[in-house]
């Protein structure tokens, strides 16, 4: 599947919040999807627009402490994962990550890079850098079969709602 990308250039906060929001209209369930970028690059601001096109209308913060917060909504829970602060990928073992990944659930983890070992393939790879004057620069990736159905569907969604 590598190298199947796409870039998207984004252009302030409400735009990377309909870019999650977009996102989450074409998952279904059973998706993995990496989250890659600097500290403040806009991952968890990806994820609010995620959470809140499925119905979340609380605050959307970065689990950076309890590694992990949950949503719920119409038969499916997003799983916000933040492994920044994570000391060893083991400790993903002792936490149960396994039991996360379910075909109801929508895993989304930032940082998926320190839990080498313990996570499975993505089915999406994000990664976010910055631009010039506050831009950024998506990388979308699809890396498995189920990835190449949500990066289709998103395509064609994103470029019609754009």
């Amino acid at each position: 599947m590598g190298g199947n990308g796409a870039e998207f250039f984004i252009k302030g906060e409400s735009e990377m919040t309909r870019f999650g929001g977009v996102l989450s209209e074409v998952c279904s369930g059973g998706e993995l999807i990496f989250l890659h970028g600097e500290l403040g690059a806009g991952k968890t601001t990806m994820v609010r627009g995620f959470v809140r096109q499925m119905g979340h209308e609380g605050a959307v913060k970065s689990p950076t402490y309890t590694l992990v917060e949950h949503y719920s909504y119409h038969n499916k829970t997003v799983y916000h994962f933040d492994l920044y602060r994570l000391g060893d990928a083991e400790e993903l073992e002792y936490m149960g990550i396994r039991d996360y990944f379910h075909p109801n659930a929508i895993c989304l983890i930032e940082w998926p890079e320190r839990g080498v070992g313990y996570l499975p393939k993505a089915d999406v790879d994000i990664k976010i850098l910055y631009e010039h004057e506050g831009q950024r620069r998506i990388h979308l990736e699809p890396v498995s079969e189920r990835g190449m159905q949500v990066f289709d569907a998103f395509n064609g969604l994103y470029s019609a709602s754009s």
